[in-house]
């Protein structure tokens, strides 16, 4: 399966706009040097999701107006998940909902023929990247379509994660605001990787 990544020159995405193509090249080199056998290339944002069986979005919240209209037939009907948080840093709200109610719910708009799933927002970007230690923590998803969710439940079984299933997407931005809570933990406490981990399953 191939998955896309718009906006994955940097920890969270980094890419207002078209993303730079040379940059992407670069990163993905980069990338094929920590993965090894996985084929890894980089491309623009709209080449990624036209080859993308999957596509991930991972752009900075204040990119998504410039850079999905672009990528619309592209995404026509394929899984987008997006993994995009509205956090305002210097603000006096670390998470600023937008006016859609959360971003996963902005990329649906912006991307109305795509089957959108809202995940992987509460998982470090360093501990995706290391595959050798397992990561301590659940992945709550949620989306309008079923089919689309089991695709993003498979993918994060693949990484080893418990996938729990939060129900439609209009509850992406209670997941989305998680992120801030947790990033407030890790700076009060000194922490990387503080995670949620649903009880009582």
């Amino acid at each position: 399966m191939n998955i896309a990544i718009l906006g994955g020159t940097g920890k969270e995405g980094a890419g207002l706009a078209v993303r730079d193509p040379e940059r992407a090249k670069a990163k993905a080199a980069e990338l094929r040097d920590v993965a090894h056998a996985i084929p890894i290339v980089g491309h623009t944002n709209a080449e990624a999701a036209a080859l993308g069986d999957v596509v991930v979005v991972a752009l900075p919240w204040g990119g998504l107006g410039a850079t999905l209209p672009e990528t619309r037939q592209a995404c026509r009907n394929k899984v987008v998940v997006s993994a995009v948080v509205p956090l305002t840093f210097g603000g006096p709200r670390l998470f600023t909902p937008p006016p859609a109610g959360s971003a996963a719910e902005e990329v649906q708009a912006l991307l109305p023929e795509a089957r959108v799933v809202a995940a992987f927002h509460h998982i470090a970007a360093h501990e995706l990247a290391d595959a050798e230690y397992p990561i301590e923590c659940d992945l709550l998803i949620c989306g309008q379509e079923a089919a689309a969710k089991e695709t993003v439940t498979q993918l994060g079984r693949s990484l080893g994660l418990r996938v729990i299933d939060v129900g439609a997407l209009s509850n992406a931005g209670p997941l989305e605001g998680i992120t801030a809570v947790l990033a407030t933990i890790n700076r009060r406490y000194k922490l990387k990787n503080s995670g949620i981990k649903i009880t009582g399953m």
